[in-house]
């Protein structure tokens, strides 16, 4: 059994207070190079060794953290992002705006994701192996397996390479966002597109809808609703798809980890915006979103970060808690299924409250979530403000999102402020033995986690 596992909880509580007067710099890996079966789920197994040796030589490895999941755990939004090893073994840097969005560097790995920023006593190691638009599909699978998905091999391929050179301790999961049946970035997209279509066009303007009618395609400049987000059956086959998932990666877990002691920390999702816009978003020009044209509040929203109806707010957090229920709903039966399991629900629904999007003036400057941008083309220059742009310039920028999702994919998802935050909720995860915590920021700005 590794040092860092031979520490009682109780003193693991009492370590992570004092850790936040001196800390160490453990070492933050990317990922690992590719197995030699990347698509196989369980890629190079050999006979199995004399347990006691194998306790042995794993006492002599790293204590490790893992991050597994999708955006919101590789540190999408918080920048800096690292090369990422493909399937083939191949280190995958930067290749371009234009590059094909399957490229494995746009996992968006970043060294500021709370996984490497979070004060964990005892931990030598930290390697993140998620990748932003994760599903349930890439536990087990090669993510490129797909339609949509990344160049990188299986999550669980990677887990076991993480293995042969640490003791895995702490894994750090979010997934559930992004499954079969719906995708973050494809609601996000939706709703902002609804409101910026009917912000810059009237019902007069015939041509703009003889133009989708001849294309195929309809412009729906209606709010969000709870029915276009996702439906009850639709969550509970989002949960069914997590849960399975999850079983597969606690089963290589068991097989891979000798010692046996690791905590598991699920966590759900922060919604970038809030129930209500402070005032000075609600209205410009003496118009407001319920209006047929309004194209000053959507350059004024934009600018902000908060691109979205009004209406639209109490269904994406009504969505938001969805996605904490599939989360939670999957730790519940993970833990009967599983007595003895160290595994902490960590929701995190509540820690940019007071400091989302839009929530106070100053936005985005004043969020912890990054606001939605978009390119004009493929250039690496986010578009600010859509000020200067007719309606045609608009398509062109929104097109450039479609043609090239990774030029705004960082979009609404925890900036590196926000990803601190998110580490100190992992923190206290870290320290406790609770089954359920919930990390909530205060109106002063602390945190509470109870």
């Amino acid at each position: 059994m590794s040092h860092s596992r031979r520490t009682s909880l109780l003193s693991r509580t009492t370590i992570a207070v004092a850790a936040a007067l001196a800390l160490a710099s453990p070492a933050v890996v990317s990922g690992l190079g590719a197995p030699a079966h990347a698509d196989d789920p369980r890629p190079g197994l050999l006979a199995a060794p004399d347990v006691e040796q194998e306790v042995e030589q794993e006492a002599a490895l790293p204590a490790t953290a893992v991050a597994m999941g999708d955006s919101f755990i590789s540190g999408e939004g918080a920048g800096d992002y690292l090369a990422v090893t493909d399937q083939d073994g191949v280190s995958q840097g930067f290749p371009g705006w234009s590059a094909p969005n399957s490229n494995p560097y746009f996992c968006h790995r970043s060294p500021n994701a709370s996984i490497a920023v979070a004060a964990l006593p005892g931990i030598e190691q930290r390697v993140n192996i998620a990748c932003s638009g994760a599903q349930p599909h890439d536990m087990a699978n090669a993510s490129s397996a797909r339609e949509g998905g990344r160049g990188v091999a299986s999550q669980i391929a990677q887990l076991r390479q993480v293995a042969q050179t640490g003791d895995i301790d702490l894994v750090l999961i979010g997934l559930g966002s992004n499954n079969s049946q719906f995708t973050f970035g494809g609601v996000a997209a939706e709703c902002a597109g609804r409101f910026v279509g009917d912000g810059y066009t009237g019902w007069w303007e015939v041509w703009i809808h003889l133009v989708n009618w001849i294309t195929g395609t309809e412009l729906n400049e209606e709010p969000c609703t709870d029915a276009d987000l996702g439906s009850p059956a639709q969550f509970t086959a989002a949960q069914a798809d997590t849960t399975a998932a999850l079983r597969q990666v606690l089963d290589v877990l068991a097989e891979v980890d000798a010692d046996g002691q690791h905590k598991i920390v699920l966590q759900d999702y922060t919604n970038p915006l809030p129930e209500a816009y402070a005032e000075q978003y609600l209205t410009e020009d003496g118009r407001n979103d319920e209006r047929d044209k309004y194209r000053r509040l959507v350059d004024e929203r934009y600018a902000a970060g908060c691109p979205a109806d009004v209406a639209s707010l109490a269904p994406a957090h009504r969505f938001s808690q969805a996605l904490g229920g599939i989360v939670g709903g999957a730790a519940a039966t993970l833990r009967a299924e599983r007595p003895g399991l160290d595994l902490t629900y960590l929701d995190v629904q509540h820690a940019f409250d007071g400091a989302r999007l839009c929530e106070q003036p100053g936005s985005p400057g004043s969020a912890l979530a990054t606001p939605l941008r978009v390119m004009d083309g493929p250039s690496g220059v986010k578009v600010e403000s859509f000020t200067p742009f007719d309606k045609l310039d608009i398509k062109r920028v929104t097109d450039t999102c479609s043609d090239y999702y990774q030029t705004c994919q960082e979009s609404w998802h925890p900036s590196a402020a926000g990803h601190r935050v998110l580490g100190q909720c992992l923190t206290n995860a870290w320290a406790s033995t609770a089954p359920q915590l919930t990390c909530a920021r205060q109106p002063d700005g602390s945190l509470t986690t109870g």
